[in-house]
């Protein structure tokens, strides 16, 4: 069972940028898919960037251009860089790994973008 635990999260006024961090408990395979999605209050949890087997990327078009997944596969950890924030971003983000093993989600944390 693989553990995701979450950092990074606060709260920024708009305009501003956070980094969150999602380290594995143990070794993700390379040809796992690494994601973060997020969900508002009131809405369904969506995908907002993967990075998937190889490298490839794939983003929400609402983060294109601003939000920037990365992984280390040393340090089991997949990134997302989060700049230009908007209130709309304004959400719980979850980590989320897909692996021929299982599915596995992190607990969430918060981002709030506010003046």
């Amino acid at each position: 069972q693989v553990q995701l635990v979450e950092s990074g999260g606060g709260s920024v006024q708009p305009g501003g940028s956070l980094r969150l961090s999602c380290a594995a408990s143990e070794i993700v395979s390379n040809t796992a898919t690494m994601a973060w999605y997020r969900q508002a209050p009131g809405k369904q949890r969506e995908l907002v960037a993967r990075i998937i087997d190889g490298g490839s990327t794939d983003y929400a078009d609402a983060v294109k251009g601003r939000f920037t997944i990365s992984r280390d596969n040393d340090k089991n950890t997949v990134y997302l860089q989060m700049n230009s924030l908007k209130p709309e971003d304004t959400a719980v983000y979850y980590c989320n790994v897909v692996a021929w093993y299982g599915n596995f989600w992190g607990q969430g944390t918060q981002v709030t973008v506010s003046s």
